[in-house]
C-alpha cells in the first residue's frame, strides 16, 4: 500500500492526505524491528557513534554523551559535574558566551544538557541539513572551552539558586536527599547530583578544569543521532568534526567506591513545618540491569507495575480502594544505573491516619501479595501496556536517543537494548515473586517518614 498522491488536491484535501500519510508511515515503523534502524562505529579516537534512522520529518536530534556523571566526581567537590555542564554554555575559544545556543536558535532548532549520576549529556534537536553545524559546535566546546573568574563566579551563584529552589525550599527533596544519604553509605549515588552545599560555595576554576580534562575526551564519549539521516553521511560528518580530537591516554576505568554489605535496616525522620502532605517511603538496595543478563531488571520493573503501576496496581486495590487508608501508593524501580540501584515503595495516607498505620498497612499489603502471588491477566495487561509504549515511544526522536544514550552510558550495549523487549515478555510470575523476595529485605532497606513537627509521635 501506498500513501495518496497530492497533486490536484484543495489545500484542505492536502492537509488530510498527509495526516494520512503520517498515519501509515507510523504504521510502516511499527512494523519495522528497530534494529534494522540503528548503526554503530567507533572512530579511531575512541569515539562511540550509534546512528538511528527515521525518514518521516526532515528533522534529526544530535545529542554527545559524557560517560561521566556526579557519582565519578573526587569527593570534596560534590556537584563539579553539574557546574562544568552549566559552564559549558560560556564561551570557547571559537564562540562567544551563549553563541551555541543562539545559533541553535537562529536555526529554528532547540537545545539543552543534563546531569545525572552514571553520565553528562548536551543535545540539539534542529532541521537535519544542520547536523553538521550542531558536530561542530559541540566538538569545539569538547576541548577548546574557556573560562575565568567571571565565569565561575556566575554560573556558582546559578546553581546555588537552583540548589535554593529545587532542594532548600522543597521538604521532600531535603527528605528524599537525606534518605538517598542513608542508602548509600560509601557510594556517591548518596551524595546529590547538583552537590552539597558547604561544597557548592567552594567549587572553583581548578576543580571544574580537572574534571572537564579528566572526562571530556571522544574515548570517553558517546555520540547519538537520529532522525532524518544515513549511517554514512552521519560518520562522514563525525570524522570530520571529531575525528580530529584526541583521545584521552590516561582515562581510568570507572572503579567507583562500592557499598558495604548493610545488615541492617535504616530509618529516618524528616520534619519541616512546610510539609503539606506527610507520606511514607522505603527504598531497598537492588541490582540494576547488567549486560548480558536483564532477566531480574525485567522481573523487577514489572514488580514496581504490579504493586504500583496505577490504579488498578496491588497497592492501590488494596491499600486506597478496599481498606481507603491512602491516597495514592506507588513503587519504582530505577534499572538503567552502571551500579546497584534503588526499588522503593511509598504510601500517602489519608487525613486521621497516622503514618505509622500507612507503614504498617504497607508491610501487611506486601506480604499478602507475597502469599497471593501474581494475578495472571494482570501481568498480560502490563506486558502490552509496555509493549504499546515501546512502540509508540519510537514517534519521538529524541526520546529514542535518550533510551539508546542513558543505556550506553550505563554499561549497557545496543545488543542488550534490542534484547529487553523480549527479555520482559519471558518473565513469568514465578520470576516477579522470586525477585521480590530476594529484593525486599529489610536489612537493605532505608524507612523515611515526612511530617510537619506536631506529628511526631511520643
Amino acid at each position: 500500500m501506498s500513501a495518496p498522491p497530492f497533486d490536484r488536491l484543495t489545500p484542505s484535501l492536502r492537509a488530510f492526505a498527509a495526516g494520512i500519510a503520517l498515519l501509515w508511515a507510523g504504521a510502516a515503523l511499527a512494523q519495522t524491528s528497530i534494529e534494522d534502524q540503528v548503526t554503530t562505529a567507533t572512530l579511531d579516537n575512541g569515539l562511540e557513534v550509534v546512528v538511528i534512522e527515521d525518514h518521516r520529518a526532515p528533522v534529526v536530534v544530535h545529542m554527545l554523551w559524557y560517560r561521566a556523571g556526579s557519582a565519578d566526581e573526587t569527593p570534596g567537590v560534590s556537584g563539579v559535574a553539574h557546574f562544568l555542564e552549566h559552564l559549558l554554555f560560556q564561551g570557547t575559544k571559537n564562540m562567544a558566551p551563549g553563541e551555541l545556543s543562539r545559533v541553535v536558535a537562529e536555526n529554528g532548532g532547540t537545545d539543552n544538557a543534563f546531569t545525572s549520576y552514571d553520565q553528562t549529556g548536551y543535545y540539539q534537536r534542529v532541521a537535519a541539513d544542520r547536523l553538521g553545524l550542531m558536530m561542530q559546535m559541540e566538538a569545539d566546546r569538547m576541548v577548546n572551552l574557556q573560562l575565568g573568574p567571571e565565569e565561575i563566579r556566575t554560573e556558582r551563584e546559578v546553581i546555588i539558586e537552583e540548589r535554593n529552589m529545587r532542594t532548600e525550599n522543597d521538604p521532600a527533596a531535603l527528605m528524599r536527599e537525606q534518605a538517598r544519604a542513608a542508602q548509600y553509605l560509601n557510594h556517591r549515588y548518596g551524595v546529590p547530583i547538583i552537590g552539597w552545599r558547604h561544597e557548592m560555595v567552594g567549587l572553583d576554576l581548578e576543580a571544574a578544569l580537572e574534571y572537564y580534562q579528566t572526562n571530556y575526551a571522544p574515548n570517553n564519549a558517546l555520540l547519538i543521532v537520529a532522525g532524518d539521516v544515513t549511517p554514512d553521511e552521519v560518520l562522514a560528518l563525525a570524522k570530520e568534526h571529531y575525528g580530529p580530537i584526541a583521545a584521552n591516554p590516561d582515562l581510568a576505568p570507572r572503579d567507583r567506591p562500592q557499598e558495604p554489605p548493610q545488615t541492617a535496616p535504616r530509618r529516618l525522620v524528616f520534619e519541616d513545618p512546610r510539609v503539606a502532605q506527610p507520606y511514607v517511603i522505603r527504598t531497598y538496595l537492588a541490582p540494576e540491569r547488567d549486560p548480558g543478563a536483564q532477566e531480574k531488571a525485567a522481573a523487577l520493573m514489572l514488580l514496581s507495575e504490579v504493586l504500583g503501576g496505577g490504579q488498578t496496581s496491588v497497592l492501590n486495590e488494596k491499600l486506597q480502594f478496599d481498606q481507603k487508608l491512602v491516597v495514592y501508593a506507588g513503587a519504582g524501580y530505577g534499572g538503567v544505573s552502571l551500579d546497584d540501584t534503588t526499588f522503593s515503595l511509598v504510601v500517602v495516607p489519608v487525613e486521621g491516619v497516622s503514618l505509622e498505620a500507612a507503614e504498617t498497612a504497607l508491610d501487611a499489603a506486601v506480604a499478602e501479595f507475597l502469599e497471593e502471588g501474581v494475578d495472571t491477566e494482570q501481568l498480560d495487561r502490563i506486558k502490552r501496556q509496555f509493549e504499546a509504549s515501546r512502540i509508540y515511544a519510537r514517534d519521538n526522536v529524541e526520546r529514542v536517543a535518550n533510551q539508546y544514550g542513558r543505556a550506553l552510558t550505563s554499561g549497557l550495549t545496543v545488543e542488550d537494548v534490542h534484547a529487553w523487549p523480549e527479555i520482559v515478555a519471558a518473565v513469568t510470575e514465578e520470576d516477579i515473586l522470586a525477585a521480590a523476595r530476594e529484593v525486599f529485605d529489610d536489612k537493605a532497606s532505608v524507612t523515611s517518614w515526612l511530617m510537619r513537627p506536631q506529628e511526631v509521635t511520643q
